[in-house]
């Protein structure tokens, strides 16, 4: 191979690596990989249904905390 074709190889692997980068530490910034209990929650349910209702009762649970907690 010619000496450009390796630079020029070199050269787009190095400004697509960069992209990369830069789209990896958006997503940190911005908070992309915080939910963990989603993950949590799709790797312990399997179907929708299931994901759904898992859901339902998380919300259950803060209304009933929000109700429950009564400022005097």
């Amino acid at each position: 191979m010619d000496s450009w074709v390796i630079a020029l190889m070199l050269g787009a692997s190095i400004f697509l690596g960069g992209l990369a980068l830069i789209a990896f530490l958006w997503g940190i910034k911005s908070g992309q990989f915080d939910d963990e209990k989603k993950f949590l929650n799709q790797a312990r349910f399997d179907g929708d249904d299931d994901l759904q209702e898992a859901a339902e009762q998380e919300r259950k649970k803060e209304t009933l905390k929000k109700r429950s907690y009564k400022p005097e």
